[in-house]
């Protein structure tokens, strides 16, 4: 619905609401002001000079047509979609299908899903991968798998690609086998696009300069969502939505902003761990997403003047009302040093009244008539409350409802957030420096040629000693 907006609610943040040891004062959103301004103008001249292209993905008609010319021909008689991917190339294709599809979708009859099953493969666990290789083995004619690789050179990605593939050539044929295989990868270059290329697969392109946990709404994350039924389209108007509000250069006017610099503040404060907590099923692999993409974009060893700053905020999942039951008693009494987000559903799309309670149960009774709504937002509220009552920072984002447009607001907004706060860190958002030693690692411990002499270090590395065997 075009009226349907994400809100955020920071209020709880405030040394009114948590007290001056812990909370921020109103002056120092102040002092803020202007250095946000002029970092959210620096975001629109780089969006404008091509640098930050994950900004102009909602507008980008050309990958939402190739996406549904490609939903046409593979939804045909498909009854299961394997992606293939690991990181940003998995991690948003779970989010989107968890806020947007029912919980039980896969377990649905073909006729009441609308789309084919889902399994997102984004581990190398043997037991998990043989297990859904042999669920779907007398299914290869009417399965799909999306390759999601931006090189190919990704060692996960690449094993599973490369056992599917032969597998499916050897029980359908190579020509068959070609038509059950799709690629999201670089439009122009690399390992997997030499693959695409030479035998003839399908593809969708990764476009130029978006980073995986940027780019679930490109191809990589689009081509699941269309395939199961989700609306991309309202998807990506809900992402446009939120672009228009995040371009104001007025601190308290821009959500995003306000995520960042509130989470920047507390930072320097010391309160360096952030917890997302939805109260709802359907958000909870959008933390996920969130985790991601806070912790790859913004933990850096040095600066943008090449300091070593060792800076960033560690991000950590939640679920309500699940873990009021098991990190709660921690965040109430523990370190204050968390700034806890909660996302909160004021309409939930399916309900359930509470009955009476037996004789026996009088205690039980105060729950009569009330919904299951009522529950999870009264254990929210009171949460929160409580956690306000032990000067614990929190902030609220508020979906009117669960839908494809505040899902694409929600992505939208953390994108945004996540580039102003970088800046204020003063640090590249969009690199990821650390990961590629631990690549180069298994590659050699995998037997790579040119990483023999890794191999050797690594190996005398690991040797393993008695002594130290409990």
């Amino acid at each position: 619905m075009p009226n349907d907006q994400l809100q955020v609610y920071w209020k709880n943040v405030l040394d009114s609401a948590v007290g001056a040891e812990h909370g921020l004062k109103e002056t120092e959103l102040d002092a803020l002001t202007g250095r946000i301004a002029r970092i959210v103008d620096d975001i629109e001249a780089q969006r404008k000079a091509g640098t930050l292209p994950y900004r102009d993905l909602p507008y980008r008609e050309d990958l939402v047509q190739g996406v549904e010319a490609q939903t046409a021909v593979f939804k045909r008689g498909c009854e299961n979609l394997v992606v293939l991917g690991i990181g940003g190339s998995a991690l948003g294709n779970i989010a989107l299908q968890t806020a947007l599809r029912s919980p039980v979708y896969n377990l649905l009859p073909s006729a009441k899903r609308g789309g084919p099953r889902l399994f997102v493969i984004d581990n190398v666990d043997p037991v998990q991968f043989s297990a859904i290789l042999d669920l779907l083995a007398d299914q290869l004619d009417n399965t799909v798998f999306n390759v999601i690789s931006k090189s190919g050179e990704t060692a996960e990605t690449a094993s599973q690609f490369l056992i599917i593939r032969d597998m499916l050539i050897k029980r359908l044929g190579a020509e068959k086998a070609k038509r059950q295989i799709i690629a999201v990868t670089d439009p122009r270059s690399g390992t997997m696009r030499g693959i695409v290329d030479a035998e003839g697969y399908a593809a969708l392109p990764v476009p130029d300069g978006v980073g995986g946990r940027f780019s679930v709404l490109s191809p990589v994350g689009l081509f699941s969502a269309a395939m199961c039924g989700i609306d991309i389209r309202e998807l990506l108007a809900g992402a446009a939505d939120m672009d228009k509000r995040v371009q104001a250069r007025d601190l308290r006017k821009n959500p995003a902003a306000i995520l960042a610099a509130v989470h920047w503040l507390m930072f320097n404060r010391g309160k360096k761990l952030h917890v997302m907590m939805p109260y709802a099923c359907q958000l909870k692999d959008l933390s996920d997403w969130f985790r991601q993409l806070w912790a790859e974009s913004l933990g850096k060893q040095k600066s943008l003047d090449g300091k070593e700053i060792f800076t960033g905020p560690t991000p950590i999942k939640a679920l309500g009302t699940t873990d009021q039951h098991s990190q709660v008693q921690l965040y109430r009494e523990g370190p204050n040093d968390k700034v806890i987000t909660f996302l909160a559903v004021e309409n939930f799309a399916m309900d359930v009244t509470i009955p009476d309670a037996p004789p026996s149960g009088q205690d039980m009774a105060y729950l009569k008539g009330h919904t299951m709504a009522q529950l999870i937002n009264a254990e929210r509220e009171a949460t929160e409350l409580a956690l306000v009552a032990s000067q614990r920072p929190c902030l609220r984002v508020v979906f009117p409802r669960i839908n494809e447009r505040t899902v694409g607001q929600f992505i939208y907004l953390y994108e945004m957030a996540t580039s102003i706060a970088g800046a204020l860190l003063n640090i590249n958002t969009y690199d990821q420096p650390a990961v590629q030693l631990g690549k180069e690692y298994t590659y050699a411990l995998m037997g790579r040629q040119g990483f023999e002499k890794m191999a050797t270090e690594l190996r005398e590395q690991l040797r393993t000693d008695a002594a130290y065997l409990v």
